[in-house]
């Protein structure tokens, strides 16, 4: 899940950011309405978690931008503004949900996740796919009923490819999906983690590397993994 926070408060802000990180959630900050339609304009979100009273345009400005554009991203309002008129309003605006400050971060946590649940109603909740089984919300993975432990970013990655069907995903699309905009764009980190997560998989291979496109989930038999571990997909940083 990647969301965006708009808040001008830094230290609320990283906090935030950091915490997020922390339970697989990339997050993106923006301190002001300028930046947040911007990064809006640029990058595909699942979430936008919001802010009021930001310099401006206001957190209201862009709740109406982002229901005007027929997104259909959900919207939570994280506001101090705590009134019942305050709430009324808002939702009025299309929040689709509402945290006035001071929270606690595990329930910023939990509504996000019901939110993208929600967001995501149409699709299966559970993700079956080449002998894997992907529960979102317990954050569990399966192979031919074995369990498989992984890491946070890990379990990023692969509900990634898993989601793809089959499909190819770059490596600088992972990068976006699952981690934030402040990865470096030359990091080895998606190679590293796709390495380890084969590593984790086990045998046969299930990721395979399509040479200077991306990974894919291999939907024929688990038959092997490309060109294995080591190769390279898109650059060198793939």
């Amino acid at each position: 899940m990647r969301v965006l926070v708009v808040e001008d408060e830094p230290y609320m802000a990283e906090a935030i950011r950091d915490g997020l990180r922390l339970e697989a959630i990339a997050a993106d900050i923006a301190g002001d309405g300028d930046t947040a339609l911007e990064l809006l304009s640029v990058n595909a979100y699942d979430i936008a978690v919001l802010d009021r009273d930001i310099p401006g345009p206001s957190g209201d400005a862009i709740a109406q931008s982002i229901v005007a554009s027929g997104s259909g991203m959900p919207i939570l309002m994280l506001t101090a503004a705590d009134r019942l008129d305050d709430k009324v309003s808002g939702f009025e605006l299309g929040a689709d949900d509402y945290l006035t400050k001071p929270f606690e971060l595990q329930e910023l946590v939990l509504r996000l996740r019901a939110l993208d649940r929600r967001r995501a109603h149409s699709r299966p909740p559970v993700r079956e796919l080449a002998g894997l089984r992907l529960d979102p919300f317990r954050r569990e993975v399966y192979r031919d009923g074995r369990y498989i432990p992984l890491t946070r970013k890990q379990f990023a990655v692969l509900e990634v490819l898993v989601g793809a069907e089959g499909g190819v995903i770059s490596a600088e699309e992972l990068l976006e999906r699952a981690w934030d905009k402040n990865a470096d764009p030359f990091t080895n980190a998606v190679r590293i983690t796709v390495s380890a997560l084969r590593k984790r998989l086990g045998e046969p291979g299930l990721i395979a590397t399509v040479p200077g496109v991306g990974y894919r989930i291999d939907t024929g038999a688990g038959t092997g993994a490309g060109p294995g571990p080591d190769a390279v997909a898109g650059d060198e940083r793939a």
